[in-house]
């Protein structure tokens, strides 16, 4: 498999971190707990209101961070400096390398309530300092795949472009990129994506290029010789009809497509449809933007629409830009060295103690039908069902990489096992339940609230 990109001369990621995990660090290695044997799972209580599934994406980005993650002579000096830790706690993190074991989903795999999406298990010392490192990274990604997946399901084969990059901070727009073609976007604006992880990019002008040039004619003739006829022409700067012929006069019959960015969409893409197709352009495509998200994309699905191009939407999680997942301790070893479950209690956040497995139930035709997970023992597989968790990192070492193209077929294989019901934007419960086996000491604190 091959890295997302990232390169050993890169920055540390020790610092993205929250100054409590220091402070609880120096504390446990004071008291002899720092070393105790430990498992911390990272999971999500509940799905944003309205979302049938959630789509796990920054898998990948996770792990070059973790490969990243040290405290270099800069670094620690910076924390002796500031007085964040003592000169113990310094010398400890000044020889930190993870070198317990990770498993999870993979990138593009489809989560539900309390999936346990990462599984982390090594010392108390070494797995609660990645903590706000690997929540910071998998709830942007995976909040961004979430959106994009309803997005690419209802543009029904139509290809997506992401085009967001404007509208978040610069390195998120990276990010989300990456996350948007996991979920099966087809191409990004974004450069620095393209280059990073190797995602195809696109892009041709913006109505200032027309604005620029003396004549709407002038215009698309220019980008015609710099471009090809294959090109796609922006055809809504000034009199639509008036563009779309002179789009055909510049190019003939070869233009490549029409950009819509402006006005009722589905009634315009079809007056073009009728224009193009009687000026002989019956291949040229209409691809429409501005500000689309998956109501927009699912109601332009019968309009002559041939691609859609998204941004903000796409880039904020179309409203929910986190997926509300947490970092929580499950097990521990006892002072006899036994591992027990541990889980807080408090009523509106309730956790399950112990490590989890997860596998998939599916029925004989191969649709999903519930999300089932064993504590403390994995959950017998009944011969339809899918093992969830892969080995990311083993003693340390890396292990689980995987190509954005390799995640990007994952996700659309997966998402094609779900129930029909998993597309539908209206407000209603995850597409299958979560169910639980083994030693399990609660009640199920993810079921529907309707049945609790």
């Amino acid at each position: 498999m091959t890295s997302t990109g990232t390169s050993s001369v890169e920055p540390t990621t020790a610092l993205l971190t929250d100054h409590y995990e220091l402070t609880m660090l120096q504390a446990a290695l004071a008291d002899g707990t720092a070393h105790r044997r430990s498992v911390f799972e990272l999971f999500a209580r509940r799905l944003p209101d309205g979302r049938r599934y959630g789509v796990v994406a920054g898998v990948n980005r996770l792990l070059d961070a973790l490969e990243r993650f040290r405290f270099d002579a800069a670094t620690v000096e910076f924390l002796r400096e500031r007085g964040v830790v003592d000169q113990a706690t310094c010398d400890w993190l000044a020889g930190y390398r993870f070198s317990g074991d990770i498993s999870g989903y993979a990138d593009g795999e489809i989560f539900f309530p309390g999936s346990p999406v990462l599984v982390v298990e090594s010392s108390f010392a070494e797995a609660v300092l990645l903590e706000t490192v690997f929540l910071s990274i998998l709830n942007h990604d995976s909040a961004v795949a979430s959106a994009a997946s309803r997005m690419t399901w209802w543009a029904g084969g139509r290809p997506c472009i992401e085009m967001g990059s404007r509208r978040t901070h610069e390195e998120a727009a990276v990010a989300s990129a990456l996350a948007a073609y996991i979920a099966g976007f087809a191409t990004t604006s974004n450069l620095e994506a393209a280059r990073r992880f190797g995602i195809p990019s696109a892009g041709t002008a913006a109505h200032s290029f027309t604005l620029l040039h003396d004549t709407e004619r002038d215009a698309f003739v220019s980008q015609v010789d710099a471009l090809g006829k294959g090109t796609t022409l922006l055809v809504d700067t000034y009199d639509l009809t008036e563009a779309v012929r002179t789009a055909i006069e510049v190019t003939g019959t070869e233009l490549g497509a029409v950009r819509l960015d402006s006005g009722d969409l589905p009634s315009l893409a079809g007056q073009v449809r009728e224009q193009l197709d009687a000026l002989g352009a019956t291949k040229t495509r209409i691809i429409v933007t501005s500000d689309l998200d998956e109501y927009q994309i699912a109601a332009l699905a019968p309009a002559s629409v041939d691609g859609y191009g998204v941004g903000t939407s796409l880039v904020t999680g179309s409203g929910y830009p986190t997926c509300g997942f947490v970092y929580k301790l499950v097990a521990r070893e006892d002072g006899d060295g036994t591992m027990v479950p541990v889980a807080k209690k408090s009523p509106d956040k309730i956790s399950i103690g112990g490590r989890k497995y997860a596998l998939r139930r599916r029925n004989r035709l191969g649709v999903a039908e519930a999300e089932v997970i064993g504590v403390g023992e994995a959950p017998v597989d009944d011969g339809d069902d899918r093992v969830l968790l892969r080995s990311l990192v083993e003693s340390g070492k890396i292990v689980g990489r995987t190509t954005p193209e390799e995640s990007q077929a994952h996700h659309l294989k997966v998402r094609d096992e779900l129930p029909r019901s998993a597309s539908q934007l209206s407000r209603g419960e995850p597409a299958i339940p979560t169910d639980y086996t083994g030693d399990l000491n609660t009640r199920n604190p993810y079921a529907p609230r309707s049945t609790m």
